[in-house]
This record gives structure tokens, sequence and C-alpha cells, in this order.
């Protein structure tokens, strides 16, 4: 069993309520995307990164997004999406989730990838800490996993009504019930299913190497992947 409340959200997709401002910190694969389809369907989205937002005109401009500094990404937004290279986590400046509108959400799409690209972290490594529980310790606030394991051109190429055959389901972990319902909503309404996959601490179960990691399937078969996982991280994902 993943967790102790998975379920599979299947049929009319649940409403955010209304087009939400949304606060996104990191504009490059994922980041970009989520501007893309987020702005499309009629979301406030404020988009930083870490070079100044003046070199993400060309994004405002076919988005209609707002490109701000990191430090008011998160400014009066209900969802905040961190999609950073987890080694420049620590670098965010401190404070970077203040102003943000009461009872927002998180959304980390982070990434473990010691050999390639963040080196090794002795707190996931040593302390066994999930790569999203590292982060959210880092951001002082409680974090949502989500789009991980999927492929950025996915959110722009695969979106598909509620019900239809070949929609995709996306794993959602966290440990704030209220928050983790906005984000599953949110995903809905972006055009995938979602399967809870429990709280934060058994976000192992989707992390790199993992059966879920890249699949590309529906509800179901993303509930066996997520209980066919192991908690032994693989030996390309080791530090």
């Amino acid at each position: 069993m993943v967790g102790s409340d998975r379920s599979v959200r299947t049929g009319q997709p649940a409403s955010t309520g209304g087009p939400m401002k949304i606060g996104i910190i990191g504009a490059g694969n994922i980041g970009g995307n989520l501007t893309r389809r987020l702005t499309a369907l009629g979301h406030e989205v404020s988009v930083a990164n870490s070079r100044g937002p003046e070199t993400l005109a060309d994004l405002a401009k076919e988005t209609g997004a707002t490109p701000v500094a990191v430090t008011e990404a998160a400014r009066g937004a209900e969802v905040v999406v961190v999609t950073i290279p987890l080694k420049n986590v620590p670098d965010l400046p401190a404070g970077i989730l203040d102003g943000a509108a009461e009872g927002f959400a998180v959304i980390d799409t982070g990434n473990y990838y010691p050999r390639r690209r963040d080196g090794r972290i002795a707190a996931i490594e040593d302390e066994g800490l999930t790569e999203s529980r590292w982060t959210e310790r880092h951001l002082g606030h409680p974090v949502v996993k989500a789009f991980n394991g999927t492929y950025a051109q996915d959110i722009l190429d695969r979106p598909r009504p509620a019900g239809a055959p070949d929609r995709m389901a996306v794993p959602v972990a966290g440990d704030d019930e209220a928050a983790k319902r906005t984000v599953r909503a949110l995903i809905d309404e972006l055009g995938f299913d979602t399967v809870d996959a429990g709280g934060l601490d058994d976000s192992w179960r989707q992390q790199p190497g993992t059966p879920v990691y890249g699949l590309r399937a529906g509800a179901e078969a993303v509930a066996r992947a997520l209980a066919e996982a192991s908690p032994v991280r693989q030996e390309d994902f080791r530090g």
C-alpha cells in the first residue's frame, strides 16, 4: 500500500474555484511549459528565474505571464511552483515565500541527480531524507511533490479531458491534505489524472529510478508502479 490515503481521481475534474494567482520559481523546461499551460487556462502567473526578469521577456510576450524577481514570485500567490535544480534550493533567498496568500500550496518538481548535476547531498544520502522533505526544510513550508517524473513536453502535448482512455496520471505526495487537494485539482485542470502517493516521507516511491518515474500511463498503472517501488536508491542515483 502506498501511504495511508491513496486514491485515484477519475471522472469529472475538480474545480480550482476559478482563476488563481500562481508563482513559478524556475523557467526551465517544466517551469516554462507550466507557465504556458496555466496562462492558457486563465490563471494569473508570475514567473521568475535566477537570471532576472529581463531574461524572461520572450516567455512573457508569448504567454502573458508577468516576469518578476525571484523574491517577488510568491507575492499574493495561492500556488507556488518551485522547479529549479535541487542543488540550487539552498541558494534561494531567505523569506522567498513571504507574502504568499493565506493557505497557499507549494509544488516541488525537483529531483536529486548526484552524479549528473547536484553533487552529493548528505542529508539525502546519509539521513535518508526524501528529496522533497529536504527541499521542504530549506523552504520552511510544506511542499507537495508533483511533476517530478513528467516529461516537460507532455505538459503541452498530452493533456486529455477527464475520462479519456489515454489520460495520463501524475503521482502526488504531501502531508498537507488541503494543499494536496488544491494541487490535485489544478493538475486535473491541466488535463491529467492524479494518484495520491501518500505523505512526503512516502515520496521516495516517485523519485528517479523508481517504476513510476517517467511512466506515461493511466491512474491504475501509476498506482501499481508506486506500490512496486523499492526504498533502495538505484546505484545511478547515488552520490
